[in-house]
């Protein structure tokens, strides 16, 4: 697993300290890692539903025998953003949203990512990440 590149061998015992802190057991070393990017925001209507969601997708990824692990990625809402100097900001955050949850993916080593994202900038900015990292990924994206 790629995974086992900090969890495994006894020069790994400082991030195993690091990841049981997090609340990582012994049984969940054997298991692989999942990362869970969630573009959710409270301040972007299409992805208020994202928070609930990823309880559920948390739970399937354990009872899959994974151990599911969530981080966050920026989402600028253009309808928010738009008439103003905001909305220069809009199109170029999606290498800021790929390039963050590929630092996340590649830091951490997880074994697999489930993408969790709406809207028209978002997503590609999340798919772009998938393209650059080549792991198994599940991306989840509903139009609101």
């Amino acid at each position: 697993m790629i995974s086992d590149e900090i969890k495994k061998g006894v020069e790994r015992s400082p991030h195993r300290a690091l990841l049981r802190a997090c609340g990582v057991t012994d049984s969940d070393f054997d298991k692989p890692f999942i990362g869970i990017a969630n573009s959710f925001t409270e301040i972007v209507p299409g992805h208020i539903h994202l928070k609930k969601l990823s309880k559920f997708v948390k739970l399937g990824i354990s009872q899959a025998g994974g151990v599911p692990f969530e981080f966050n990625t920026i989402a600028i809402c253009d309808g928010i953003a738009m008439n103003h100097e905001g909305m220069k900001y809009s199109l170029a955050s999606r290498e800021l949203i790929a390039d963050s949850i590929e630092s996340m993916a590649k830091a951490h080593c997880f074994d697999g990512l489930v993408l969790l994202s709406s809207c028209d900038k978002i997503i590609p900015g999340m798919l772009m990440a998938a393209a650059r990292i080549k792991h198994p990924i599940y991306s989840y994206n509903r139009r609101s």
